[in-house]
């Protein structure tokens, strides 16, 4: 025996030539190669043969699994059958019948298959089972829906990074950014220029928000106080009016000062922007900087989120405090509003965020929930509060629904820390800025769908701080607003 297995070629040509795997030139054609890899596989060849060694050594063990399984079956068998037996009375043994057949199953079981057999079970269980399995877990972009991404506007003359970046009703056109060089811009989104600059605050502009329905806006500062101004042109006025009554370096109206002359020379030739300084209203009672302000109750109240651990109510009309809410043990990061339903979502650097509900008119209760590792950056509604969707420095975007806040829907991994994100009111699309410069886009299922390009000169050079959808219902296109700290605001166009 063993000479005849040394005198053995290394290899027998297969007596079936229809059985036989022939080279291809050009490997691109052929379905399959000689170690059954997939040439067309988007899959690394060293990752397939790990897999497919795991694969194996999976269906080893389920072989084991299933011969002691049948084993154990026939056991139950045979005690079921004497302890029927036994209770009809007969001292016969009748498993010894069912014991015999079942052993005669196991040993057919044991029997070792052809390698045809094999081969067979093989391309079933390894590339139709596992591998649809793998390739359905992995999180690929979703091939039903193409999106197209285009940079169409950028917004310039801040003179330090843009921490927010808001979008106003679909029928004003206006956007409204808030920067760190203390002012607050308010832009038209068609023609990219600027219309309203606002100088009121004394620190960073952290936070900057749209009324729902009233041409006013809220802002939220480092100096610890959140003002509502009105902004004093819009874009239609503008082109109706002639220079010579807009606003210009050498006007002398109250609250324009010298250190805001150059600011004018950053427009484009023939376009003036005004300046302001003095608020309709000024909310003052935090402790710390107020990193987020929002229109709340059909805005008739602001809410606003300081350092200081707090998130307070205020009368939009009187400046008066309505609640504080206290519970977060770290600063609070953001704070977000539902536009229907009474509800408040803040997030804090405590790793928690929580829901304020005030639906009922006699109480109020909080949520904590605690799904984060670090600093959760933000959380915001969908459009019908049956979800929240968190961010956080951990490099994760978790969905919640509201019903069973248990575990998250979906949880998004991601190579960098996510700044506030934003959600489409429309299409529930979301969009994802981050620390390393990208925005990715995701749907509520974590489904991946595009990243905003970064090529020849589009997209961001420093990290993106926040996005803002532009939705509008009578389009396909959707409008993506996004705000850095390379001093710009982005707008895209995005077709489905």
């Amino acid at each position: 025996m063993e000479k005849n297995i040394e005198k053995a070629p290394p290899y027998i040509k297969p007596k079936n030539k229809r059985l036989s795997i022939r080279r291809v030139k050009d490997r691109r054609y052929s379905s399959h190669n000689i170690d059954g890899e997939l040439p067309d596989s988007a899959i690394p060849r060293d990752v397939q043969r790990k897999l497919r060694g795991l694969f194996s050594e999976i269906e080893r063990e389920f072989e084991k699994v299933c011969i002691e399984n049948a084993e154990l079956q026939a056991k139950i068998e045979v005690v079921t059958a004497k302890y029927k037996a036994f209770q009809s009375g007969d001292k016969s043994d009748p498993g010894a019948d069912i014991l015999q057949d079942t052993t005669a199953a196991v040993r057919s079981a044991n029997k070792k298959p052809s390698a045809g057999q094999l081969m067979s079970q093989k391309l079933k269980t390894t590339y139709k089972v596992s591998t649809s399995k793998i390739v359905s877990s992995l999180k690929i972009p979703n091939q039903a829906i193409n999106l197209e991404c285009h940079q169409i506007h950028e917004f310039c003359g801040h003179k330090d990074g843009i921490w927010e970046v808001t979008c106003s009703r679909p029928n004003l056109q206006l956007i409204a950014t808030a920067s760190a060089d203390r002012t607050a811009r308010v832009w038209h989104i068609e023609s990219g220029q600027c219309l309203t600059q606002y100088h009121g605050h004394n620190g960073s502009v952290n936070s900057v928000r749209f009324h729902p329905t009233d041409q006013l806006i809220c802002s939220g500062a480092g100096d610890t106080t959140c003002h509502i101004w009105k902004p004093s042109l819009s874009f239609t006025d503008f082109r109706s009016k002639s220079p010579s009554t807009l606003d210009s370096p050498s006007s002398s109206r109250p609250g324009s000062g010298d250190d805001e002359q150059d600011e004018d020379l950053e427009a484009p030739d023939g376009q003036h922007t005004y300046k302001m300084r003095a608020p309709l209203l000024e909310l003052s009672g935090h402790e710390g900087p107020v990193v987020s302000a929002d229109w709340w109750a059909n805005g008739k109240q602001i809410v606003t989120a300081s350092w200081d651990r707090t998130i307070k109510l205020w009368d939009a009309e009187s400046a008066r405090v309505v609640h504080t809410l206290e519970g977060h043990e770290n600063e609070l990061t953001h704070a977000c509003t539902h536009a229907v339903h009474k509800l408040i979502v803040s997030s804090s650097r405590d790793t928690t965020f929580r829901l304020w509900d005030f639906r009922l008119p006699t109480m109020h209760s909080v949520n904590v929930f605690q799904g984060h590792s670090d600093t959760v950056t933000s959380a915001v509604f969908t459009n019908k509060a049956e979800h929240v969707v968190s961010g956080s420095d951990d490099r994760t975007v978790k969905v919640w629904d509201l019903k069973n806040m248990r575990a998250p829907l979906a949880t998004i991994n991601l190579d960098s820390a996510v700044n506030r994100l934003s959600i489409s009111p429309i299409q529930n699309v979301i969009a994802i800025p981050q620390d390393n410069r990208q925005v990715r886009l995701f749907d509520l299922n974590g489904n991946r769908l595009a990243r905003l390009p970064r090529r020849h000169r589009q997209g961001h050079r420093r990290m993106v701080c926040s996005a803002c959808w532009y939705d509008d219902s009578n389009s396909k296109n959707i409008s993506l607003v996004t705000a850095g700290f390379d001093k710009r605001a982005l707008g895209w166009s995005i077709t489905f």
